[in-house]
């Protein structure tokens, strides 16, 4: 009976894998000209969070932040909570006097949440998030080594910082902040990366068990059907969780519209990568090794 799925992942592979290089390395030009729009997690700088009793007009608290001179800041306004991100980090004597001028020429009932970070705080937590997304992809190359194989391990982890660098370069173009929320993004989504990789890499394991390769084109043939055997799974999988975080980009409130964002990207990257970088990666691998021979027995024999 002849198969109604008529898209072939692999011969299709050599395009995908072209135009992700080609992704990879437009965001690697960006990355290097625009650099990465850094918070206050990761510069120094004061983090003020304003909550009043009515909203606030704009224009009015831009004049009074202006007379303040306190130097370059971002401003993110909502209904009754206004988030300001002063570039220096505040000393005591100006934390208070800001207080003061505040609840004096804007609203007497504000309340205030101040965070700040200097540069060896700073220092230190970029350390400390580089470290731990390294460590994280030290992590799935030795568990994907020891269920699988070397080749699954090392197609794995090219499709992870293939779909954590896709993020990486969005964040880059559109200027959007890079905070402690954003690290924890890019680690959320190498985990739904790597659990498709893994779905898909289980059933290429699986069919090779009773597969009776005799040439290369039969190795084609057993990805492609290990694809299709898993994409239902893979697609309702990052639908369902990206209807989740378009809801909370949509919906939610400021502090987690980047992270809902950052989700988004990485869901769409992750499902990308694990369908035409890791499986593609790994049968260049397998291709690289001499197929075993299938005993044939003569004719005329028993």
């Amino acid at each position: 009976m002849r198969s109604k799925r008529t898209f072939d992942f692999v011969k299709s592979s050599r395009r995908f894998l072209i135009i992700s290089a080609i992704i990879t390395l437009l965001g690697i030009v960006a990355v290097s000209i625009f650099g990465l729009n850094y918070g206050i997690d990761f510069s120094s700088g004061t983090s003020v969070d304003v909550s009043t009793k009515k909203p606030i007009e704009v224009e009015k608290l831009k004049i009074f932040l202006d007379d303040q001179k306190l130097g370059d800041y971002s401003l993110t306004t909502a209904e009754n909570r206004d988030s300001i991100r002063f570039k220096a980090a505040l000393n005591e004597q100006q934390e208070k006097d800001f207080k003061t001028a505040f609840t004096e020429q804007i609203d007497p009932g504000a309340s205030f949440e101040i965070n700040i970070v200097d540069v060896d705080i700073a220092r230190e937590q970029q350390n400390s998030a580089l470290i731990g997304m390294l460590v994280a992809c030290l992590g799935i190359v030795i568990y994907v080594s020891i269920r699988f194989e070397w080749r699954f391990a090392i197609s794995a982890v090219i499709s992870l910082i293939y779909s954590a660098f896709f993020v990486i370069t969005m964040f880059s173009i559109l200027r959007l902040e890079v905070n402690l929320p954003f690290i924890l993004a890019v680690l959320t989504i190498i985990g739904y990366a790597i659990n498709d990789t893994v779905v898909i890499f289980d059933r290429i394991r699986e069919n090779l068990r009773f597969a009776k390769l005799k040439t290369s084109a039969d190795l084609d043939a057993l990805v492609n059907r290990s694809i299709w055997q898993t994409l239902a799974r893979s697609i309702n999988t990052v639908i369902t969780v990206l209807i989740a975080a378009v809801c909370l980009f949509a919906l939610g409130g400021e502090s987690i519209k980047l992270f809902s964002l950052a989700m988004i990207f990485g869901l769409v990257s992750g499902a990308y990568s694990s369908i035409f970088i890791a499986s593609q990666i790994w049968l260049y691998l397998k291709k690289k090794q001499p197929l075993k021979k299938v005993a044939v027995k003569p004719q005329g024999t028993l």
